[in-house]
């Protein structure tokens, strides 16, 4: 007999002596449901390894020479493709960790489909970003190294825990770790005013939406007493009446907090400004993995936690996605090509459009089934491909345009062939017209989730904003071919004998980083184009399994 069955036994004994045996026994059979609990190291490996890749990179920081600060650059790369070499195990079983002592399907940390497509993402979109700043670093020396590698490495450890997290709490400082990095990251380059400018400007947006969705979370457990995901949508089925005022709010106010992480409409406004201040790597870093951090945390919010109040956020997230692409891709079309950053600036503006469509699934959802996330999804894959690239081809001209003019564009091809072929091929598949078939197919599936959840006027929106979008990027892939104005020659100096020789322009040789993260994220573009079923499978079907 064991000891929880004599236990049960003397319990059943109404005399005094039996009764207090039966207590000590209970006690002796505690330990068997003890709070502590095994880790599933494997399940959370990729942050960890970036993490701890973060923290071998500072503390070799103030050992390596200022001659071979680069070091810490490759180290940065070998733990980002660490980290992303630690998913493969992953993949095809769902693995879970920190669960409830005797509820092993309610945890606070899930490594399924939904979340390993994300981190995934993340780390790809972090590994492209070392790769662009791999020349930064060496060229700026009002970057300091050590602690460039050391903030970017720990955004990215944060953002690949966040799509995992199964608890509000988790999710809260999964999002401050990712987010509080890239402020410093975005105001690092020493005595640059815009620099400092847009990251405070960054700052204290994000700290708003923080200290918004923080209330809001707080509401929600007022409400439903648990912090878990799955536990919150169950009990919100059964909100006592003189809560469900109180859970509404902070079911409104949770997606504020997300609205601003998003850069919705109209929480957008530290956007172009923040792009343009920041290094451009950093730019190409938070357009894409700041969007994927922002984006899963709500799609985890409605879609895991508040599907019983899908009446609340559904329609506000329609409207929210209507507004934001509209808005975005109006001012990218009003941009001024002769103004400096421009270019940066049209990215930014083409960003939050972009954004708008991310919404238009998540909305969608309210009315149909999780499975119109997946839309979402296929089209951040997309999105995050073809941005990073674009970002790479500008980095590539501002080490010759520093001024980042949209004109700087005009006769790339004759100068650069390959970089004006990506970059042509990127902005085409931003705009969704072939060769980039992976835009056009990732726009149609938002388009069909919309039309399938019966918001047939959000379609017509979209449709609208899809065609206004072409002008800009259009007029950018136009430049890309045209003649360069004809520029003064630079002369050289004159030999001995007084005669002038013939004006060369040195061309500044392309760094091989640079190179790789333009190439990889061609034939990225490129293979998703010719075989786009790679993300089209997440159409269909619930990733959170």
């Amino acid at each position: 007999m064991t000891v929880a069955t004599e236990a049960v036994t003397l319990a059943a004994q109404a005399t005094p002596t039996q009764t207090a045996q039966a207590t000590d026994l209970v006690h002796a059979a505690a330990p068997a449901a003890s709070l502590v609990q095994s880790v599933d190291w494997l399940a959370i490996a990729p942050p960890v390894v970036a993490a701890v890749a973060a923290l071998l990179i500072l503390v070799a920081d103030l050992f390596v020479r200022e001659g071979r600060k680069h070091l810490l650059g490759l180290g940065a790369v070998l733990g980002l493709v660490v980290a992303l070499a630690a998913l493969l195990p992953l993949r095809g079983a769902g693995h879970r960790t920190f669960c409830l002592v005797g509820d092993t399907t309610v945890c606070s940390y899930t490594a399924d489909q939904f979340a390993l497509v994300i981190q995934a993402l993340v780390l790809v979109g972090a590994l492209v970003t070392a790769l662009l700043s791999l020349t930064l670093a060496k060229d700026d020396k009002n970057l300091p190294a050590g602690e460039y590698w050391f903030l970017l490495l720990s955004s990215a450890a944060g953002a690949t825990l966040l799509p995992a997290a199964r608890d509000l709490a988790t999710l809260v400082v999964a999002l401050e770790v990712a987010s509080l990095p890239a402020f410093a990251l975005v105001g690092l380059r020493r005595g640059d005013k815009r620099s400092s400018e847009a990251a405070l400007k960054f700052f204290l947006s994000s700290v708003t939406a923080t200290a918004v969705m923080l209330l809001g979370v707080s509401f929600v457990y007022a409400a439903t007493g648990s912090l878990h995901l799955t536990e919150i949508a169950t009990r919100l089925d059964n909100v006592p009446a003189q809560l469900d005022t109180l859970a509404q709010a902070g079911v409104a106010l949770t997606l504020v907090g997300f609205a601003f992480k998003t850069a919705a409409a109209p929480f957008h406004f530290w956007v172009p400004d923040t792009y343009v201040g920041a290094p451009l790597p950093v730019a190409a870093y938070l357009s894409v993995t700041g969007k994927a951090v922002g984006f899963s945390g709500l799609i985890l919010v409605t879609v895991v936690a508040f599907p019983s109040y899908a009446d609340v956020w559904g329609p506000a997230l329609a409207v929210l996605a209507a507004l934001t692409m509209t808005v975005g891709n109006v001012a990218a079309l009003r941009q001024n090509a002769t103004r400096a950053h421009s270019a940066v600036r049209l990215l930014a503006w083409s960003s939050v459009g972009q954004a708008g469509y991310l919404l238009v699934p998540i909305a969608a959802a309210a009315y149909t089934s999780d499975a119109q996330i997946g839309s979402t999804v296929a089209y951040a894959l997309m999105y995050a491909v073809v941005n990073l690239g674009a970002f790479a081809v500008a980095a590539l001209v501002s080490r010759t345009n520093p001024g980042g003019r949209l004109t700087d564009y005009r006769g790339l091809y004759a100068r650069s062939p390959l970089a004006a072929l990506a970059l042509g091929f990127f902005l085409l598949c931003l705009a969704g017209l072939p060769p980039g078939i992976i835009g056009l197919v990732a726009k149609v599936t938002v388009f069909s989730s919309a039309v399938d959840a019966g918001l047939a006027w959000l379609a017509v929106v979209m449709a609208v904003n899809v065609v206004i979008a072409l002008y800009y990027y259009l007029r950018w892939t136009a430049l890309l071919f045209r003649p360069a104005p004809q520029e003064a020659p630079e002369q050289a100096p004159a030999t001995a004998t007084g005669e002038t020789p013939h004006p060369v322009r040195a061309p500044r040789r392309l760094p091989a980083p640079l190179g790789t993260a333009i190439v990889l994220t061609l034939v990225a573009a490129v293979a998703l184009s010719g075989y786009p079923q790679l993300i089209l499978r997440f159409v269909t079907g619930s990733l959170f399994q």
